[in-house]
């Protein structure tokens, strides 16, 4: 054999790539599923699938099979607006999530508006819940500008730098500090692209949720996915359409490629309900986490702790599942638990489990064994921002008035109180204890999910507890990240302890990361 006809020319590398646009998402799933199961090429599947066929080979193989796998391949673009943050904190709360959210660092919420729970009868939580809102907000105005006129007296503009860029840039620092005072209730939006997968799951547990208009945005995203889905090119197509419609054949044939109806995934999450699984367990759990607890107060614990690893996977397990239910540290929690018998170990374990169905992923609070665990607490708002670290397995426990809140210090050094040289040291003070009294008294009331509506007046300044799961490369890379100046100083003050910590315990490793240091001063007016 000549060297000139080996190998064969159907033997070479003929490797070929191309992008797909125009597909409807369960369409091009159920084209690349194929490949598992056809020799065609995906032009060719594309060509001959139809939305029906489509939706038949979905029943079969999803629903009935169980190949999950499937539904990782329709990726599906959703706009999510007005929503309250405490119902976007909430939404977002997927491991495999990607999106972005209006930033409360650069944009002014002052006319965003806010969420107004049900309150039945219950006419005295009403008022006091709106007189609540409305104080925080015209708190947030008074100190977004009494902030920005104490940072021009400190910093003067530079030559070369623009008056709406300095300007702009003092602003940013002032929303940082102002953002404090924002209450859960406040309106945002955001966008979020996921693959169907993801967003079942999403729909279920947001069904699942205690609070109404958490359970109500579960079923606006089904039927936002199962629905009509908004076309940015169809007032473009219809006006084409248009055009044509002196030849009737032509017309309809344009109508159906430019102006059909489409909907993205009509099939993978049309079954997507409560989570009975979820629900049940987070009972149980909360109720075993108040009886082990009962008469225990959390312990004082620091903003970061690095807990190390003595236990066994068993205790980490239970007393990640009672952590889940309390408002205790992890270090607390896992030392108690670490002191019961085996076998209450195991009983705590099995509540975890107890009602897990047939098709239910185990809880989140079961992924256990990494080797650095970081207890956090710290304000909402900054953890909002550490919340997107999806490489992580995040443990959070609910919002409460226990912890209290957060005095923001800014970007001037511990020696600086910004606020108090702003002259809003006071006003934001009464405005934050006015948040957390009310919302405490909301909570006694008679209004329907009372304990839940209390939530939405709490400020942004107050305390949240999450315990953070994983490896080096994680630690390394939010301490990096985090600390850089650029950040805003509340993670950034939380990513320096985690590095701190990471340093006291394990030295040499610590050498490696390039982390900034929180307390050294930086340039105000580099974003």
């Amino acid at each position: 054999m000549s060297s000139e006809s080996f190998p064969p020319t159907e033997a070479r590398n003929q490797t070929e790539v191309f992008a797909i646009h125009g597909a409807d998402p369960e369409v091009l799933a159920y084209a690349m599923a194929k490949y598992s199961r056809s020799a065609l090429p995906m032009r060719e599947s594309l060509l001959e699938i139809s939305a029906q066929r489509a939706e038949q080979f979905l029943n079969t193989f999803y629903f009935q099979y169980g190949h999950r796998s499937i539904a990782d391949l329709a990726h599906i673009a959703f706009a999510v607006e007005r929503l309250s943050l405490l119902a976007a904190v909430i939404l977002v709360d997927e491991q495999r999530w990607d999106g972005q959210e209006r930033s409360t660092r650069y944009q002014n919420f002052l006319k965003s508006g806010w969420f107004f729970p049900d309150f039945g009868a219950d006419s005295g939580s009403a008022q006091l819940y709106a007189e609540t809102v409305q104080n925080q907000f015209a708190a947030y105005q008074r100190t977004t500008a009494a902030v920005q006129e104490a940072l021009r007296k400190r910093v003067a503009r530079p030559e070369a730098m623009k008056q709406d860029a300095y300007e702009r840039t003092l602003k940013a620092r002032a929303f940082d500090v102002a953002r404090y005072l924002l209450p859960l209730a406040t309106n945002t939006s955001l966008g979020q692209i996921v693959n169907a997968r993801t967003l079942e799951t999403q729909v279920s547990r947001l069904q699942s949720h205690p609070i109404a208009e958490v359970r109500d945005l579960g079923q606006r995203l089904r039927d936002a996915a199962t629905g009509p889905a908004w076309n940015v090119q169809a007032q473009a197509g219809a006006a084409f359409v248009e055009k044509l419609a002196a030849t009737t054949d032509l017309a309809a044939e344009a109508a159906n490629l430019l102006t059909r109806e489409t909907r993205t995934a009509p099939t993978l999450v049309k079954y997507a309900e409560p989570n009975a699984y979820l629900i049940e367990t987070r009972k149980e759990v909360e109720q075993a986490a108040a009886e082990l607890l009962k008469g225990v107060a959390p312990a004082p614990a620091s903003v970061v702790d690095l807990v190390e690893r003595t236990e066994t996977l068993e205790v980490e397990l239970a007393a990640t599942l009672l952590y889940w239910g309390s408002h205790h540290p992890y270090r607390q929690v896992r030392d108690l638990v670490a002191s019961l018998p085996e076998s209450r170990i195991t009983e705590i374990i099995e509540l975890g489990l107890r009602h897990r169905g047939r098709h239910d992923e185990a809880l989140r609070v079961f992924h256990c064994g990494a080797a650095l665990r970081f207890d956090i607490l710290m304000d909402i708002g900054g953890f909002r921002d550490m919340h997107r670290h999806r490489r992580c397995v995040q443990i959070q426990q609910g919002f409460t008035t226990l912890h209290g809140y957060e005095t923001p210090i800014g970007d001037l050094g511990a020696e600086v109180n910004l606020l108090a040289e702003a002259g809003a040291l006071e006003d934001y003070k009464s405005a934050a204890d006015a948040a957390l009294q009310a919302s405490a008294k909301i909570a006694a009331g008679s209004a329907p999910e009372a304990a839940m509506s209390a939530l939405y007046v709490l400020p942004l300044a107050t305390r949240v507890r999450c315990l953070f799961k994983m490896d080096f490369a994680e630690a390394q890379y939010i301490s990096e990240l985090r600390s850089a100046p650029a950040g805003h100083f509340s993670y950034r003050r939380v990513a320096w302890e985690m590095f701190l910590a990471i340093k006291e315990q394990y030295p040499t490793l610590a050498r490696h990361i390039r982390a900034t240091d929180f307390t050294q001063p930086i340039d105000l007016l580099q974003r």
